[in-house]
């Protein structure tokens, strides 16, 4: 039972209301405007002043907000089951299975957590530069109001299950999509323009990936190590960050091991073109915004212009960027505010990366070197298993075994030759005809490079000025073939003299 000081306690706020909206009007006059103005002050504090409002602005002062993020994830689900909003946004891309429905501005979407009402609602605020070719985005941020009483369940409770359940979500959906940057002439764009994006839908995965058993197994164990070892990264005072540098010859699959890889962990993939970057102060932005649980790759990395530590050459009309500001950005202060990150650097050429400065390549930069080779006999079955469901042994596998140890083939070029059809035994006879081109052709190469050098030397009978003419004529070879390699004058003509040199 109430006792009674408690009943007029809790009438006394419509006691109130009472006097305030019935008795005011008609005693207006009567009543001294110091006391109406009290009585309307608890009024309104009982019945309106009751709601908070905490804004989450979409952009912090480098990155996307993680809160405004979460939410715009877990808004997606709440829409279709809150009893608002009348209106809302809709959009699909080519590659999606469904639509993406958000929130619309200045519409609202209920949610109730612990018996707490919460509202959502999304606003905009306009930056009022319109006038500019390139002005500034909007302004988003999103409008959570509640009950007061409620603020501390709000912050330490709700938040942090929104954040939570949006990361569920993520991972649910599977869906991983694949970034490249906006640089318009080298310049990065305004906050919340730096990168466009389109789902990824490669099919690569480690099962059906040409790659030797044990190197497959090696690096696959090194990836599921890293995602479980946030705690040791912490404990040994490290970036949650891991490297890895992957190089062949073109065709041997260095890109499908990319998608192999962020299939396997479900993570996002970068794209990064170094040489679009202006300065590294533009590089650090950029990178900035890269969520975590991703993959940043710096594919062709021996075309890049990174001199080494003081010997950088800058373009004063163009390339401002240093190794150093990449190196800082990987893995100095600025690294940490990422985490659960990947970088993959990719090269045709590896001899070429003894011009790049040590540094970059060094343990805890680059931690794991994974090497693409021309086709073995253990990853042409493994395709023949992929293309042909053939899994047993052929009375031509002999014969192609013999074959691989003369001529070089690139996975790429067997899985042309097993997409042609899919009769086993006609394509494993194409493939034993395409081997014997091939040797026939390397051998013709070897052969036609003997008789030139033979035909240097014999233009004279002085053994020393023959062997200066051979000497003299395997640098040019060598000098058009490094040049060959880019298109990039500045990197070409430095190619051509690091040949010269060497």
């Amino acid at each position: 039972m109430f006792t009674l000081m408690e009943v007029l306690k809790l009438l006394a706020p419509w006691f109130t209301a009472a006097v305030v909206v019935v008795l005011t009007p008609m005693v207006k006059d009567l009543i001294p405007q110091a006391v109406s103005s009290y009585l309307f002050s608890i009024y309104q504090d009982y019945f309106y002043s009751r709601l908070t409002y905490i804004n989450i602005e979409e952009y912090g002062d480098f990155t996307r907000d993680q809160i405004y993020e979460a939410a715009t994830i877990y808004l997606r689900q709440k829409i279709n089951d809150s009893p608002k909003p009348k209106r809302f946004r809709c959009k699909k891309a080519i590659k999606q299975d469904k639509p993406i429905c958000d929130i619309a501005n200045e519409e609202e979407v209920i949610d109730n957590f612990r018996d707490i009402r919460l509202g959502w609602k999304l606003r905009v605020e306009g930056t009022g530069h319109y006038g500019q070719l390139q002005p500034p985005p909007d302004k988003n941020f999103f409008e959570l109001t509640f009950d007061k009483r409620f603020k501390k369940d709000v912050v330490e409770s709700y938040i942090p299950y929104v954040i939570a359940r949006a990361e569920e979500i993520i991972r649910e959906e599977k869906g991983i999509k694949l970034y490249s940057p906006n640089c318009s002439h080298g310049k990065a764009l305004p906050t919340g323009q730096e990168w466009s994006c389109t789902i990824l839908e490669h099919p690569a995965t480690f099962d059906k990936l040409a790659m030797s058993p044990e190197r497959k197994r090696s690096l696959k164990d090194d990836l599921d190590r890293f995602v479980t070892r946030k705690e040791w990264y912490k404990k040994v005072g490290r970036a949650w960050k891991r490297g890895y540098l992957i190089y062949g010859p073109p065709g041997t699959g260095k890109s499908t091991l990319i998608a192999a890889m962020a299939n396997h962990l479900n993570f996002d993939i970068y794209f990064f073109d170094i040489s679009n970057v202006t300065s590294d102060s533009v590089l650090r932005q950029i990178l900035l915004t890269i969520s975590n649980r991703s993959m940043i790759v710096f594919e062709d990395i021996d075309c890049a212009q990174l001199g080494k530590r003081g010997e950088e050459k800058k373009d004063p009309y163009y390339h401002q960027y240093t190794l150093s500001g990449l190196l800082n950005a990987m893995d100095g202060l600025w690294s940490s505010c990422g985490e659960e990150q990947i970088i993959v650097f990719t090269t045709n050429h590896k001899d070429l990366l003894d011009r790049l400065d040590p540094a970059l390549f060094r343990p805890g930069r680059i931690d794991m070197h994974v090497p693409m080779s021309y086709c073995t006999m253990d990853e042409f079955k493994m395709l023949a298993s992929t293309y042909l469901d053939f899994n047993e042994d052929h009375r031509l596998y002999g014969q192609i075994e013999g074959l691989f140890a003369n001529a070089r083939v690139t996975p790429a070029e067997i899985a042309e030759e097993f997409s042609r059809t899919e009769d086993a035994d006609a394509a494993l006879e194409a493939v034993v005809e395409y081997l014997k081109q091939k040797k026939i052709a390397e051998e013709s190469s070897r052969t036609e490079e003997q008789k030139k050098i033979a035909e240097e030397s014999s233009r004279t009978e002085d053994p020393d000025a023959a062997l200066e003419a051979v000497v003299e004529y395997l640098k040019q070879k060598k000098i058009a073939e490094e040049s060959s390699r880019t298109e990039d004058p500045d990197a070409a003509l430095e190619a051509v003299v690091i040949a010269e040199e060497s």
